[in-house]
């Protein structure tokens, strides 16, 4: 038997899963396609027309899709959060839900591509970045190392988590010569994805907000808090709606790493906070517009206030026991860490680095309905490729769709011990 015609099996099996499901599955497919279809439109509106339909102009020449691209490369980096105890310390209650963070992973960085292609005027020149058709200017652009390592930090979890289920689905362990050497090379590339990112911003000096050494560090605090709080909403959400046992245990251990996260999290940009406001240089200028704003230009202050107030409170829940255990507040925190490193690492990162421009004037940006259209789906995009792979994973760690399963794609109802076949 043929390792092509296996795999060609796990896929038609795989494909049969995904279009079976209860009303609300398909109501929730039908709203993610109905936002792919509208930001599509939108995208084509925009290729039509070029990027006047944004409002990014000559001041401000990065705006929501880049806000979205830096903050996605976070969530995609936060499945480190889960690899290491899962594989390093080997913790049984986070290694059985380890796989769901790569699987976040995979999704993140295709929204991350994704956004880099909407902010792209012309992408049909993309072909000009992949060798030997174009240039990639590698080792000296910082912009070559970015796409490298996304791609790369790509391909290894999609790889680690398409070989498990795989190997799970024909009832076999998976390969530890090739899944532990790749989940430990994630660890690396998981930081080294998001400093790479840091350093597109913090290597350009004339932009003094960003031109920081701890820029990279404060990326990879927020990144612990936002990814795993979007973890801990699909984890509970599978507890609730599959035959999934998560352990309220791994739960409250991920609550827990993100308190710390959040710590150095705040800690980092009180620091940069107060080096801005005691030097009192002239680049103050740049955290002026966002915390206080200029010239009685005030469009940015309440989103500061509100992600500074947000972290605090989520911080608050995280670190004490009792609120972390608590399923009410615990998503509350999740809510808060999720909005408050959105506006941080989206308006807060990317329109004060530019406002004022270089020859001092303020332009006030705020995203166009067009880009809005085309960042939801975007989003959208990537629910769907999480759901879907949802969809397949979860059947196939619960031993209810395996080789033996009916030939018409029903899984079978028989069970075994919980992800016996995986770990």
């Amino acid at each position: 038997m043929s390792t092509l015609w296996r795999f060609s099996r796990f896929v038609s099996g795989s494909i049969q899963i995904v279009r079976r499901g209860e009303p609300l599955y398909w109501g929730w497919i039908c709203v993610l396609l109905a936002l792919i279809v509208s930001g599509a439109m939108a995208y084509t509106n925009q290729l039509h027309r070029g990027l006047i339909v944004t409002s990014m102009r000559d001041q401000v020449s990065w705006g929501f899709y880049i806000g979205n691209f830096t903050f996605l490369v976070g969530v995609a980096a936060a499945a480190v959060v889960l690899v290491i105890p899962a594989y390093v310390y080997h913790w049984k209650p986070i290694r059985e839900v380890a796989i769901f963070g790569e699987l976040l992973a995979v999704s993140a960085i295709l929204m991350c591509l994704l956004f880099v292609m909407a902010d792209i005027g012309r992408p049909d020149r993309f072909w000009h970045l992949m060798p030997p058709l174009g240039y990639l200017n590698f080792p000296r652009s910082i912009l070559a190392w970015d796409m490298i390592v996304l791609n790369l930090y790509f391909a290894v979890n999609f790889v680690v988590v398409t070989h498990i289920l795989y190997r799970a689905f024909w009832k076999r362990a998976y390969s530890k010569r090739l899944v532990v050497p790749l989940v430990l090379l994630s660890i690396p590339m998981a930081i080294g994805i998001h400093t790479v990112t840091a350093f597109l911003y913090n290597g350009l000096s004339a932009r003094p907000y960003w031109n920081s050494s701890i820029l990279a560090p404060q990326f990879l605090a927020s990144a612990f808090c936002a990814g795993p709080a979007i973890l801990l909403f699909a984890l509970q959400l599978l507890r609730k709606f599959t035959h999934f046992e998560i352990q309220d245990e791994a739960l409250h251990k991920i609550a827990e790493l993100m308190a710390y996260a959040m710590f150095l999290n705040l800690f980092l940009h009180g620091a940069e906070a107060f080096k801005e406001y005691y030097s009192a240089t002239e680049h103050l200028l740049y955290t002026q517009y966002w915390f206080q704003g200029l010239d009685g230009h005030r469009t940015l202050v309440p989103f500061a206030w509100s992600a500074v107030t947000l972290n605090i409170v989520a911080f608050s829940l995280f670190i004490t026991p009792a609120t972390r255990r608590n399923w009410v507040t615990l998503n509350i925190g999740c809510l808060a860490t999720y909005a408050g490193c959105y506006i941080e690492k989206g308006m807060g990162l990317i329109i004060p680095g530019l406002t004022p421009d270089t020859l001092g004037e303020i332009y006030e940006y705020a995203p166009s309905f067009n880009e809005l259209r085309v960042a939801a789906g975007i989003f959208a995009i990537g629910f769907l490729v999480f759901t879907l792979m949802l969809k397949v994973a979860v059947p196939i760690l619960l031993s209810e769709f395996t080789v033996d399963s009916a030939p018409d794609g029903e899984p079978s109802r028989a069970r075994v011990p919980q992800t016996a076949a995986v770990h």
